[in-house]
């Protein structure tokens, strides 16, 4: 007589064996330390070369420090929060920070739109057009701020300038020894435009990789969907570069936030009556124009709290899309 045999069904792991199986997949604790211990060398080096600064800087905002301190005639006396007091009840310091917000503003999204623009059409012409187009762009990336804040006001100087020039020249006579930095407006869209001139290439090129890694098996299925270019890269190409985009667009942010250079030198030193003002060339005003170092730094510190902000949002999505850039 045979007897049948039947076999039990294995039993599910059970909590405890799942828990285990995931303890022995982790790494092990020394390779959890490597990379730290490879970082450690540059941490020696940076963090004294950023902590002290900021550190001098928080002291000194707390201090009636001017030139009479400076020279050593007058003991330094401790004010507190006086500094940030002055600062804060000041009616300059809130129309400077309102323009410094707008006019980063601005550059950011004009940065981004050209940026993306011919980060898109790098993609669509040749090779030959693509280097042209590229070499310029790495040119105007690689040109010092005060190099090229110096020519674009040369090129809108009111006698020389070969804007003025041009626009004479097609019968535009009002454009006659105009002054273009007078005007308040007139004078930040200049200013703006050098910015975005310094800062699109750094856009160009990080967007311009990220739509090369886009699988092209994707972009051909919208072309033949009949989708426009514009279309393409509303609802396929910028959704697929979001993680990029988030960490140009907070990287934009810190920049043009502290622009100093091409506001300091292209309107010498803020415009007429500080008219074109921004918080860095505000406190540069205040610190050493000025001699009053404790607002000066008062304003630095505030400049570096609210850049907080950006800075976090900034590390968090180079964690979060680390693997994927």
């Amino acid at each position: 007589m045979s007897a049948s045999t039947t076999t039990a069904p294995a039993a599910p792991p059970s909590p405890s064996g799942w828990r285990r199986g995931r303890a022995s997949a982790a790494p092990p604790r020394g390779r959890r330390r490597t990379p730290l211990l490879l970082l450690l060398p540059a941490a020696v080096v940076m963090i004294p070369l950023v902590a002290y600064p900021i550190y001098q800087l928080g002291l000194l905002s707390v201090l009636d420090f001017g030139q009479a301190q400076a020279s050593g005639g007058v003991p330094t006396s401790f004010v507190g929060f006086g500094n940030y007091q002055k600062i804060l009840s000041d009616g300059q310091f809130w129309s400077v920070l309102s323009q410094t917000i707008g006019f980063a503003a601005f550059c950011v999204v004009a940065t981004l739109a050209v940026g993306a623009t011919l980060a898109v059409l790098l993609t669509k012409v040749g090779r030959v057009p693509r280097l042209v187009l590229t070499t310029a762009a790495m040119a105007a990336w690689a040109a010092p701020a005060m190099t090229g804040s110096t020519v674009w006001s040369f090129l809108f100087d009111t006698n020389l300038g070969l804007v003025n020039k041009t626009l004479v020249s097609i019968g535009l006579n009002g454009f006659h020894e105009y002054n273009w930095f007078y005007d308040k407006w007139s004078a930040f869209l200049i200013v703006g435009a050098v910015v975005v001139w310094h800062s699109f290439p750094f856009v160009m090129v990080t967007l311009y990789a990220g739509i090369k890694a886009i699988p092209t098996e994707v972009l051909e299925a919208a072309a033949l969907d009949g989708a426009s270019t514009w279309t393409t890269f509303r609802r396929i190409t910028a959704p697929m570069l979001r993680p990029i985009l988030t960490i140009v667009v907070i990287q934009s942010v810190i920049w043009d936030f502290k622009v100093f250079t091409q506001i300091y030198v292209m309107t010498e030193g803020g415009g007429i009556a500080g008219q074109n003002l921004v918080l860095n060339v505000y406190a540069y005003q205040k610190a050493f124009a000025s001699s009053q170092y404790g607002l000066g730094a008062a304003i630095g510190v505030i400049m570096l709290l609210i850049l907080v902000i950006p800075t976090v949002l900034y590390i968090r999505s180079l964690r979060r899309t680390g693997n994927e850039l």
